[in-house]
């Protein structure tokens, strides 16, 4: 025969959860997976790398891959020829320039300026991808 608990046993057993791992928050659970494929040797340097750390290679790999600058994208052909181009334009404006500012007369004319506003306006398209269609 079952007993029954009476109410003068005293207080009642804490009721437990259902156990296991707590939920974690939405917005931290991480839910996506990458493969990532190493060879042996990558994975011998990642694995000492993460034991360094007392991590796991899987959180090392998350660190790093978040936490470092990765290198600029390369800068596009276009873009070297017309920089290279303004260093020119500069240079001759500079020496412009500084011909006035040591009082030397300094005589422009209108073709010069008017080829120097061409140049300006064909670096601005090139570097906007049209070059040469004005």
């Amino acid at each position: 025969m079952q007993q029954q608990k009476l109410e003068s046993d005293g207080p009642a057993a804490p009721r437990r959860g259902r156990g296991g791992r707590p939920k974690n928050e939405p917005g931290t659970v991480r839910d996506v997976t990458i493969g990532v494929r190493v060879s042996s040797s990558e994975y011998v340097a990642v694995k000492a790398k993460a034991d360094a750390m007392s991590v796991t290679p899987a959180q090392w790999m998350r660190q790093a891959a978040l936490s470092r600058r990765l290198p600029l994208p390369p800068v596009p052909a276009i873009n070297r020829q017309e920089y290279a181009d303004l260093a020119r334009l500069a240079a001759n404006l500079n020496q412009l320039a500084r011909a006035g500012n040591e009082g030397r007369n300094v005589v422009i004319n209108d073709s010069l300026i008017e080829g120097l506003r061409a140049e300006v306006n064909q670096l601005r398209l090139g570097l906007l991808g049209m070059k040469g269609s004005e």
